[in-house]
C-alpha cells in the first residue's frame, strides 16, 4: 500500500478518529498525539499487513492503546490509577458512535462557558483541523496569540469539567444556536472579509460549508438546514463577485452566468425543506431571501415585495438595526431611494462604527442627487472599512462625486 493511499484515510477519517478519541480519553492534546502515533503505526504496518477491513476503528483503537502506553510511561500521569488505565482499555469505540462524537466534539467547542472568538478558534482548530497558523493568518491575529486563546480554551473545558456530550432536548435550542452562531461567524469572514486584502477567505466559508453540512446530517434541525442553505446560496455567487484583479462587483453588475447552479439548486431544496416544518427561524428566513436572489434573472426582475415581506417576519422574528438596513435596500429597489433613506439616515445613530450603515446612507443620496450628503458618508464609511477592496471601491465613489 502507498503512502499516497494512507494519506487519502488520513484527510477523510482523521477528524473522525480524533472526536473519537477526544471522547476515550478526555484531553485534546493526548487524543492527537494519540491519533498521530495511530497514523504513524498505519505508515508502519499496512504496507505489510494490508489495510484492515475498518481503517477508521483500527485507527481509534491503536490510538486509545497508544495514550495509554504514553500515559504509563509519563510520570507527568504518575497520579492515574491502574484502575483508570483499565476504564480507559475498556472503553468502547464501535465504529457507529463516531459520528456522533464529532456532534458531541462541535458542541464541546462551542460551549457558552467559552468566550465567542475562543468558541471560533477551537471549532476550526479541533473540528476542521485547521492548523494555528491558518486560523490567524484568516483572521489577522498573531499565531501565539491565536495558540494562547486555544490553549484557554482547552483549560477552560477541563477546569470547569464540561462533558464532551450532545446536550439534552432541555437544552439543545440554547446550545444548538450556539454551534450555529459560530458556523455562521467562520463563513461571514470567509465570504466578505472584514479586513485584508481580497473581499472573500474561501478556506473559511468553505470550512464552515463542511461544518455545516456535518450537523445538518448529524442533527437535521429546521434551523441547520436554514444555515447550511443559506450558506450555499451565499457561496454560489463568489465568482461573480469580484473582477478578475480582485475589485467589487455589485450584485446588479454581475454576471449570474457565473453563478454556481448546482449550489443554489441545494439550497433552494434545503430551505423549502426546512420551510415545510414550520418551524423555522432566522437562519430559514435569511434563506428564503437568498433564495428569492438566486432564482431571479436580474436585479430589475427581482420581486422585491417578496423580499420585503420576508424582511418583515424577520424583523418580527428577530428585530436587529442590520436587518432593518437590509430592508431599507430592498425598500430603495421597489420603491425608490426616497422611501428608503429616512431610514437609512435614522439607522446611523444605531449602527455609528458600521461601515456598510453609511455607504449604504450615501448611496441613497448620491442616487438622490445629494452629492454633499453622499461625500460625508462616503468618507465615514472608508474611515471605518478595513478590507482593501471595499476601500477601493469607497475611494472610487468619493472620486467621482468630488
Amino acid at each position: 500500500m502507498a503512502g499516497a493511499d494512507i494519506e487519502a484515510i488520513y484527510r477523510a477519517e482523521s477528524r473522525r478518529v480524533y472526536a473519537t478519541l477526544v471522547r476515550l480519553l478526555g484531553d485534546f492534546d493526548l487524543a492527537e498525539e494519540a491519533m498521530a502515533e495511530a497514523f504513524r503505526a498505519a505508515l508502519e504496518q499496512w504496507p505489510r499487513e494490508g489495510v484492515p477491513a475498518n481503517p477508521r476503528a483500527w485507527l481509534v483503537s491503536t490510538g486509545r492503546f497508544k495514550a495509554i502506553d504514553a500515559i504509563r510511561r509519563e510520570s507527568r500521569f504518575a497520579y492515574i490509577e491502574q484502575e483508570e488505565l483499565e476504564s480507559f482499555a475498556a472503553q468502547e469505540s464501535e465504529t457507529n458512535e463516531i459520528e456522533d462524537d464529532r456532534l458531541r466534539l462541535i458542541f464541546t467547542c462551542c460551549h457558552p462557558a467559552l468566550a465567542p472568538d475562543a468558541q471560533v478558534a477551537l471549532t476550526l482548530r479541533e473540528v476542521c483541523g485547521l492548523k494555528t497558523e491558518e486560523i490567524a493568518h484568516a483572521f489577522l491575529t498573531p499565531p501565539p496569540t491565536l495558540a494562547q486563546r486555544i490553549v484557554r480554551a482547552k483549560n477552560k473545558i477541563r477546569d470547569a469539567k464540561i462533558p464532551y456530550e450532545v446536550p439534552g432536548a432541555k437544552e439543545l435550542g440554547a446550545r444548538l444556536d450556539a454551534v450555529l452562531r459560530v458556523i455562521y461567524l467562520v463563513f461571514n469572514e470567509g465570504y466578505s472579509a472584514s479586513s485584508g486584502a481580497a473581499v472573500t477567505r474561501a478556506e473559511l466559508s468553505l470550512e464552515a460549508i463542511r461544518v455545516g453540512r456535518l450537523l445538518v446530517e448529524l442533527l437535521p434541525q429546521p434551523e441547520a438546514m436554514g444555515l447550511l442553505a443559506l450558506m450555499l446560496l451565499q457561496e454560489s455567487r463568489r465568482a461573480a463577485r469580484t473582477s478578475p484583479s480582485g475589485e467589487i462587483v455589485l450584485l446588479e453588475d454581475q454576471d449570474r452566468k457565473l453563478w454556481d447552479r448546482a449550489m443554489i439548486a441545494e439550497g433552494v431544496a434545503l430551505t423549502e425543506r426546512a420551510l415545510r416544518t414550520r418551524m423555522f427561524g432566522a437562519y430559514c428566513l435569511q434563506a428564503a431571501i437568498a433564495a428569492v436572489h438566486a432564482e431571479a434573472p436580474s436585479t430589475q426582475e427581482t420581486d422585491w415585495s417578496e423580499i420585503i415581506g420576508l424582511y418583515d417576519v424577520l424583523t418580527r422574528l428577530d428585530p436587529s438595526p442590520v436587518v432593518a438596513l437590509n430592508r431599507a435596500v430592498a425598500v430603495a429597489m421597489r420603491d425608490g431611494p426616497a422611501a428608503a433613506l429616512p431610514t437609512a439616515k435614522a439607522l446611523l445613530k444605531e449602527l455609528p462604527d458600521y461601515h456598510l450603515a453609511h455607504a449604504v446612507h450615501a448611496d441613497l443620496c448620491r442616487r438622490l442627487g445629494n452629492n454633499k450628503d453622499a461625500l460625508a458618508s462616503y468618507r465615514k464609511a472608508l474611515a471605518l472599512a478595513r478590507q482593501q477592496p471595499e476601500r477601493r471601491f469607497l475611494e472610487r465613489r468619493i472620486e467621482s462625486l468630488s
